[in-house]
């Protein structure tokens, strides 16, 4: 889930290269369109959207969700576009179809993370996670060992889950297990992080910036696998010198017990099934991936409905509350994170107005050319770490600069594990700096750093090494 502090950043990012560079025509979807980069309708889409970041930033006071000021600011935003193109080209039509391209985007995004949710929602209520936490919980293993399996176990489970999950998974075994020990604790966060972030970047359903470049056709289902190996050393080089400074012991021992509740094995078999299904309609057929994964969610709610039959309970919590009622697959659907979703919409229709503008083709003349695909590409990775990766991927996306396959690799790996260059940099460092409350912290993270970094040039030389042939792919002919 994107930070106030990562979000208010990405304003800075795409205004600081417009002042930079000189004015430059967009077009989009084949028609003119003018340039106002440099026109009132520009300048107040800029203060537009910083006004709507300022409120962002300041939810932790004012108590304004963040879905609400960035979803004002979409609309403004583009009827303030069509009244300049009604005032001074004669009609907007070209505005209403840029925008509807870009709802039409979000609407596939939309549609497949629902899906994906409502199957995690379902198989958290169902003790699925639970029940993995208290087998790692009673195994009776050393805080090395402990370190190294909740690593790879994030490694491996974001790929298929997220990694916010995942992380916040793997946090609840070590805060158990290292309640003795805070600085088992605070660098197995800092190493399930990294983790989390290197898994998800090689699969199109472990975070959602592979998921929208997926879902853009820019590389297809089987050609992410190549970023396994780059994810692995992205991981492996920075735990290697942190499990040196776990401590050598062995935790007490527990005696957690959970039981899966009925159905749970068979929700996970529905969920194997929606990605098989989503991935097949979408490499055989050439359809959306959001239609296998919809036609996955039907899986999911017809077992609902015999679960609910055959009297199966499930469990609704209200606040802190828990009560147990027949199990109705629509409670799994509405605790999906909706202002997560509608921020997630605020922000791909604020960045699209910004680059129907011009401004992103500016950014793109700056970074791709004048700095090379590949250090602007590694670049990416740097600002995800300080501006939350989705609308960076995003921009990017709607950039879509002319570059080879590997180079969009490149960008898809770098985006995906550069938030672990600080903890503020990934939805997943954010969430467990608030889950562990201050053992696992900024500064400590902070510490670190050198060793992540190093991480993350050596899994970029890999790439570059290991996938060298895949740079010789033009981009049409991806």
């Amino acid at each position: 889930m994107p930070t106030p502090l990562n979000r208010s950043l990405t304003l800075l990012f795409i205004s600081l290269a417009a002042l930079l560079l000189p004015s430059l025509a967009f077009a989009s979807g084949g028609a003119e369109t003018l340039n106002l980069t440099a026109s009132w309708a520009g300048y107040a889409a800029i203060l537009i959207f910083v006004l709507a970041y300022a409120l962002v930033m300041a939810e932790e006071y004012t108590e304004l969700r963040k879905s609400k000021p960035v979803v004002l600011a979409a609309g403004i935003i583009w009827i303030v576009i069509a009244y300049y193109y009604k005032t001074h080209h004669g009609d907007s039509e070209v505005v209403g179809e840029a925008l509807r391209h870009n709802i039409l985007e979000y609407a596939e995004l939309f549609l497949f993370l629902l899906a994906a949710m409502t199957y995690v929602n379902a198989m958290e209520e169902r003790n699925v996670f639970e029940a993995l936490r208290a087998w790692l919980v009673r195994s009776g293993y050393g805080y090395r060992k402990l370190f190294w399996m909740t690593g790879f176990l994030a490694f491996f489970i974001s790929p298929v889950a997220d990694n916010l999950t995942t992380a916040l998974l793997m946090c609840a075994v070590v805060m158990a297990v290292g309640a003795e020990s805070p600085k088992f604790v605070a660098l197995s966060c800092i190493n399930i992080v990294i983790a989390a972030n290197a898994g998800g970047a090689f699969s199109p359903f472990g975070d959602i910036t592979t998921l929208m470049v997926w879902q853009k056709g820019v590389i297809d289902f089987k050609t992410f696998f190549l970023l396994f190996i780059p994810a692995l050393v992205n991981y492996v080089v920075p735990a290697y010198f942190m499990s040196r400074a776990v401590p050598d012991l062995t935790p007490p021992p527990h005696q957690d017990e959970v039981h899966m509740k009925r159905g749970a094995r068979r929700i996970v078999l529905l969920f194997l099934t929606t990605i098989v299904t989503a991935v097949s309609v979408h490499s055989f057929l050439h359809l959306p991936p959001v239609l296998g994964m919809m036609t996955g969610l039907a899986y999911l709610k017809i077992f609902g409905y015999y679960l609910m039959r055959t009297g199966e309970l499930s469990t609704v919590k209200a606040g802190n509350v828990e009560d147990s009622m027949p199990f109705d697959i629509f409670n799994k659907i509405a605790r999906a994170e909706w202002d997560t979703l509608l921020f997630f919409y605020g922000v791909v229709l604020c960045v699209g107005g910004l680059g129907f503008i011009g401004y992103l083709a500016m950014v793109s003349e700056l970074m791709y050319g004048d700095l090379g695909a590949t250090a602007a590409n590694t670049l990416v990775g740097v600002f995800s770490s300080i501006v939350d990766n989705i609308p960076v991927m995003f921009a990017v996306l709607t950039m879509n600069p002319e570059m080879s396959q590997g180079q969009w690799l490149l960008v898809t790996l770098t985006a995906g594990v550069g938030g672990s260059l600080l903890s503020i940099g990934s939805a997943a460092g954010v969430a467990l700096m608030g889950q562990t409350r201050g053992i696992y912290t900024f500064f400590e993270h902070l510490r670190w750093t050198k060793y992540i970094a190093l991480g993350y040039v050596a899994s970029i030389l890999t790439h570059l090494i290991v996938n060298f042939w895949t740079f010789s792919i033009p981009a049409n002919l991806r």
